[in-house]
């Protein structure tokens, strides 16, 4: 068991060694990298094959979102903003590996490995996604779920610059994308019973979002599922403004909004948030918490 753990990329460590911390910056940057330069070229051109080939409609991300027309069709604006933050906020991270503080550097490295394979399947996910093939789309996005799941619930005591670059955005962006992908991936989307499954499940961003917020008193998920949330309402909106599916995701949007305020002021000021077992702590155990400490 002992020499599982040795091997085990993704088993939660105290420290690295000198070595271990050369292969997670090389790694870690190689992986962004890629995730970055795929991301942005597919946002903006199709596949090099063309935008037809056999069966398979073949376009760049946006106009996967806009042809295939559903009840989780995204805003491109808002959503590529939300992305090039994320980005940005990644190489913040990215820049903790390279870090002095010995601390720091074995903060970052403890969400390495999870991080790296949420690159490397993002980037998968990109490519099969501009080439229609959405049902692997979807395997994949589920595959990194699991892993971003498995990386918030074993990491989730580290501070800001890791959380929410390397845990919370991407883990709310890839909820999202399960069902932008997947309201794609069914056959006709659009329909009236495809737009009423819609209005159902758009509920659960809520909840998903309600969970973090409330349990764990995580402003960063309350925040991003906002963004997101309004992203799907602005798109909703222009594509037809006689729908529920827009007023769900705003109503949605000011809830998650709202509720992340009440968990951040308190957070940023030093005071406790009101509820739970978080008002309990004492002001030691506070300083653990990940949005709390730096």
């Amino acid at each position: 068991m002992d020499r599982f753990h040795q091997i085990n990329p993704f088993a939660k460590r105290d420290s690295h060694s000198a070595g271990s911390v050369v292969w997670y910056k090389v790694l870690t940057l190689a992986t962004w990298l890629l995730s970055v330069v795929v991301t942005v070229y597919y946002a903006v051109e199709p596949p090099h094959e063309g935008k037809h080939h056999g069966k398979h409609y073949r376009g760049s991300i946006w106009h996967q979102n806009y042809d295939h027309y559903s009840g989780f069709t995204l805003n491109a604006v808002i959503t590529s903003i939300y992305w090039i933050v994320l980005f940005i906020l990644q190489l913040g991270y990215i820049s903790h590996l390279f870090s002095s503080k010995t601390e720091s550097v074995n903060a970052a490295c403890a969400v390495g490995s999870h991080f790296i394979a949420n690159n490397l399947l993002h980037t998968a996910f990109i490519l099969l996604f501009v080439h229609s093939h959405f049902v692997w789309a979807e395997v994949l996005l589920l595959l990194n779920f699991a892993n971003l799941t498995s990386l918030y619930f074993r990491h989730n005591t580290y501070p800001r610059f890791i959380h929410l670059p390397a845990v919370s955005g991407p883990l709310a962006w890839t909820f999202v994308a399960i069902y932008w992908n997947g309201a794609i991936m069914v056959p006709h989307s659009g329909t009236l019973v495809a737009r009423v499954f819609a209005n159902v499940f758009v509920w659960s961003v809520l909840g998903y979002g309600l969970f973090f917020i409330i349990l764990y008193k995580d402003y960063t998920m309350g925040f991003a599922l906002s963004v997101l949330s309004a992203s799907l309402g602005v798109a909703q909106f222009f594509r037809q403004i006689v729908a529920f599916q827009w007023i769900f995701a705003f109503t949605i949007m000011a809830v998650l909004f709202v509720m992340t305020v009440v968990v951040a002021v308190p957070a940023w000021t030093g005071r406790q948030v009101p509820w739970g077992a978080g008002a309990e702590r004492r002001p030691a155990d506070a300083e653990r918490a990940p949005l709390l400490a730096e």
